[in-house]
């Protein structure tokens, strides 16, 4: 279909027809399981092409090409109860001979929900969805520009806390960190898999043999706390060709408490975007050290990273300016990082990257595992020529890293790098927010650095006032 890119735009004037979906969130959760068959049932077709006695652990009659490929078959209110009364709840509950795959699309559809009343108008939809082959390589590679179009809806669908990571920084971060094949590779906070697919594609430039490729189909592992995020990431991997991407899991990972995390459960390399500016809900933070509880996530997320890599591991990851500056359980957090790890990078990126969705300052961190950190080595990452920030239409490009790249390898000081050692870091009480020295001071500054500083200074404020209240309190009733 050459106008594929067209498609979701398409299908969503259908659905806003139909009174069920009243909502992106709706339309987007549908558009999500409906993929997720389509999708399924190429691969399952291109399976059975290429293994004799491939076995599909789905009953005929609930394969998409059974009920969905003729464009004039069931329809309106035959369609609504097939949907509603067999497929759905056969697809919520089925069972195999506990393979994975029937696991696995039991997970998929544990939260599905059909909201469309309109048959008639799914068929529409489902016709439209039949003009994909998703096993021809151009209408797969279109389908990316359809993919992420699916994830800029649902972030503007206002799901808070969680925002599509621009693949300039996941392709970049997976770069940097470079996993190797024969590594395990985790993203605990995985969303839709981007960071996941950045690095199959990484370790597929590194294939030789089809023992190499069994290797990238068993080494990687996910998991994800919101439904949609996760079906969307497991269409996302059965189109990078993993043919059961059954190590993503549907979960909150910090609702397990750290000390039960394993040897056997640790990994090679970490990359990772986890949620941040969200709070976790009350008990989960019980789960940690007592000197590590908090209830912002990205913090609990780094206190986790600490714990289940290998020593020699490696991790690099997105967290906010409020992770560097923050004091109380954030240092202490610091403090374990900068002695057990090695936090040898921290890229500093500049405002607007993860704009519409959030103004937050972000860096991504560099650490290994195994050894205390001695020095900091920083980079400022600067707009673009003529850029004052990125939005929807220019987002932040892979381009824009090439001098990092060039300097990664043959560190030296200049505009935008310097480096901070060790002592420096402690004698600030692990105050990771270190302004570029090599940039004149500009004055005031902008909001997002004066908003901390202000706050900081309320924190203190509030801290002295509640000590001179002890004191005078003491002293009145001596």
């Amino acid at each position: 279909m050459a106008n594929v890119s067209n498609l979701v735009k398409t299908i969503q004037d259908i659905m806003r027809k139909d009174a069920g979906t009243y909502g992106d969130a709706q339309r987007l959760e549908q558009l999500g399981w409906m993929f997720f068959l389509k999708i399924f049932d190429d691969r399952e077709q291109e399976m059975a092409m290429l293994q004799e006695d491939y076995r599909s652990p789905l009953p005929t009659q609930l394969r998409w090409s059974a009920w969905a490929t003729d464009a004039e078959g069931i329809t309106g209110e035959a369609l609504l109860d097939f949907v509603n009364n067999t497929l759905l709840p056969n697809l919520k509950t089925l069972t195999g001979n506990a393979d994975k795959l029937s696991s696995l699309i039991r997970n998929v559809f544990d939260d599905a929900n059909n909201y469309m009343k309109n048959g008639t108008l799914m068929r529409q939809v489902i016709n439209k969805i039949n003009d994909i082959d998703f096993n021809a390589s151009d209408d797969r590679h279109m389908f990316g520009d359809i993919y992420e179009k699916l994830l800029k809806d649902l972030q503007s669908a206002g799901n808070a806390g969680e925002f599509y990571t621009p693949r300039a920084v996941t392709q970049f971060i997976v770069e940097q960190v470079n996993p190797q094949i024969g590594e395990s590779v985790l993203d605990p906070a995985c969303g839709t898999g981007g960071f996941l697919v950045c690095a199959i594609e990484h370790l597929r430039k590194q294939a030789k043999t089809e023992e190499d490729e069994r290797a990238i189909q068993a080494c990687f592992a996910g998991i994800e706390k919101k439904h949609l995020p996760h079906v969307l990431c497991m269409t996302n991997l059965l189109l990078h060709g993993i043919d059961v991407p059954a190590s993503v899991r549907h979960d909150n990972t910090l609702a397990r408490p750290l000390r039960n995390w394993g040897p056997k459960e640790r990994v090679d390399v970490i990359v990772t975007n986890p949620p941040f500016g969200g709070m976790e809900e009350d008990g989960i933070e019980s789960n940690y050290p007592a000197e590590f509880r908090t209830r912002e996530t990205a913090d609990l997320f780094l206190v986790l990273l600490m714990k289940i890599l290998k020593p020699g591991g490696r991790a690099g990851l997105v967290l906010p300016d409020g992770t560097l500056f923050g004091e109380g359980v954030k240092t202490r957090i610091k403090e374990a990082l900068l002695t057990e790890c090695n936090l040898h990078t921290i890229v500093r990126l500049p405002n607007g990257v993860f704009n519409p969705y959030t103004g937050i300052r972000t860096n991504l961190l560099f650490f290994s595992k195994g050894g205390p950190t001695q020095e900091i080595w920083y980079y400022e990452h600067p707009y673009p020529a003529g850029a004052k920030s990125y939005n929807k239409g220019k987002p932040i490009r892979i381009e824009e890293f090439e001098p990092e790249r060039a300097w990664w390898h043959q560190r030296v000081e200049n505009e935008q790098a310097w480096w901070v050692p060790i002592s420096q870091i402690k004698a600030g009480n692990y105050n990771l927010d270190l302004k570029n020295p090599h940039t004149p001071d500009a004055g005031l500054g902008d909001v997002d650095h004066l908003l901390p500083e202000y706050e900081k200074l309320l924190a203190q404020i509030a801290e002295t006032r509640g000590l001179l209240k002890a004191q005078l309190m003491e002293a009145l009733t001596r």
